[in-house]
Parts: C-alpha cells; structure tokens; sequence
C-alpha cells in the first residue's frame, strides 16, 4: 500500500471577508490581500498559492508545488496551472474596477507549453489586463517556472458584474 498523506487546509468565510472589504476597490483588496490585511479565497489555500504582486491592472500568484497537486505520472496537474491563472487574470482586472464591482470569467484559453514537475520551482502567474470595456474584460496570462521559462499562456474574457455598469 502505498504511503498516504495528509495536508489540512483552513481558511476565512468569504461572506465576512466581503463585509470587511465593503467599500474597496479592487485594488485595495488584492493590495490588502498580497500585504496580510485581508485573508485569500478559499481555493487559493486550497492550492496553496499565494498573491506575491497587486499592481493596477497586474496580479503575480506564487505556488511553491508539493505532491498535493501532482498527478500520477509525476507532473503538476494542468488544473493547478488553470486555477492560478484563471485567478491571477480576474484579480487583474478587478484591480481597475470600483468598489461594487467584480468579474466572473466567461472564458479562458489555455495553451500548456512545457510540462511542469515539482523541480520545476516556484511557479509563477501573471495576469495583465489588456483591454478593459464597460461590461467586459480581455485578460493575458502566463504561467512562469522558477527559472523564468514559459510554461503555460492564457487569454481570458471576464464579464464585469455589480455596480452602477
């Protein structure tokens, strides 16, 4: 039999950090996120990715990857590198919206470039926002090893929701 592992994960009710952060842009809760004053998502901690960079209209989560997203044939798993992205790209653009308003992705293309193995380093996803209209967001990402090499692109479309629109 083989050896099983155990990882525990905890996190903050998402309705309370929403209460927390009413009245903020979004960049002063991805801000407050990167810095420790707010706590991640759920899935982030799920993962294990964490925001390292909130700039306006630019995001950089970082995962350090463990054997908790890896699959069978010893690779990261492809679902580990869309989350990251998904999640980089609409914090991206949520950095240029204001308070009230938010994004939900309407689609996502993912090209996987190089496979990606836990000595692969720290990944890194960028998420930079391209165009930003009134009910619609047009995203790029990229998914970086630790040595800087490209390993997955996304582009992404988000639908701005909330607000005055």
């Amino acid at each position: 039999m083989a050896d099983v592992r155990t990882r525990t994960v905890e996190w903050t009710d998402p309705s309370a950090v929403r209460e927390q952060a009413a009245g903020w842009t979004g960049l002063q809760i991805m801000q407050a996120i990167r810095d420790g004053r707010l706590p991640p998502p759920p899935m982030a901690r799920l993962i294990g990715f964490q925001c390292m960079e909130a700039e306006p209209g630019r995001i950089v989560m970082e995962l350090e990857p463990d054997q908790s997203v890896e699959n069978t044939v010893g690779l990261v798993h492809g679902a580990t590198a869309a989350a990251m992205l998904d999640t980089a790209m609409g914090a991206a653009a949520h950095t240029k919206l204001d308070d009230g308003r938010a994004v939900v992705t309407l689609d996502l293309h993912i090209t996987y470039l190089r496979p990606v193995t836990l000595k692969s380093g720290p990944l890194r996803a960028v998420g930079t926002l391209t165009s930003l209209g009134r009910t619609n967001a047009y995203v790029t990402g990229e998914l970086l090893t630790g040595d800087g090499k490209l390993a997955a692109h996304a582009v992404g479309n988000f639908s701005i929701i909330g607000g005055k629109g």
